[in-house]
């Protein structure tokens, strides 16, 4: 009986494994609102070439006569996607500001430490 018991229910459940809708993987697609561009999460190349020339330009203003390019290279590396995407967006649209962001990236451990190692080997 207990032997029966056990085939009828393995039976039922192997029965029943058939009957489960697969489970979707990704969500449904979210509508952005007519005319609305979604923010962007990628940094293009062009996005990034003209954060690395800001962030060039205010370091040569801060470091006249010197070859600011591993400076540069430290704060780019150290910067977030979205600070690139910010400093990228102010100086295209002329709003000021990327000085005050340029220096939040320099003022990092992880950036000040790059820049002093750079500074050694130059």
């Amino acid at each position: 009986m207990r032997f029966n018991l056990i085939a009828a229910f393995g039976i039922a459940a192997a029965t029943l494994a058939g009957c489960v809708a697969p489970v979707p993987m990704t969500g449904p697609a979210v509508p952005t609102a007519p005319g609305v561009a979604p923010a962007p999460t990628v940094l293009d190349a062009a996005s990034r070439q003209i954060a690395r020339n800001v962030v060039d330009s205010e370091m040569q203003r801060r470091l006249p006569g010197v070859n600011v390019t591993p400076y540069t290279d430290c704060v780019v590396n150290n910067a977030s996607t979205a600070e690139l995407i910010d400093i990228a967006q102010m100086s295209r649209s002329g709003v000021t500001g990327t000085a005050d962001s340029v220096a939040a990236i320099v003022s990092r451990p992880a950036t000040t430490q790059c820049i002093a190692a750079a500074a050694r080997t130059a």
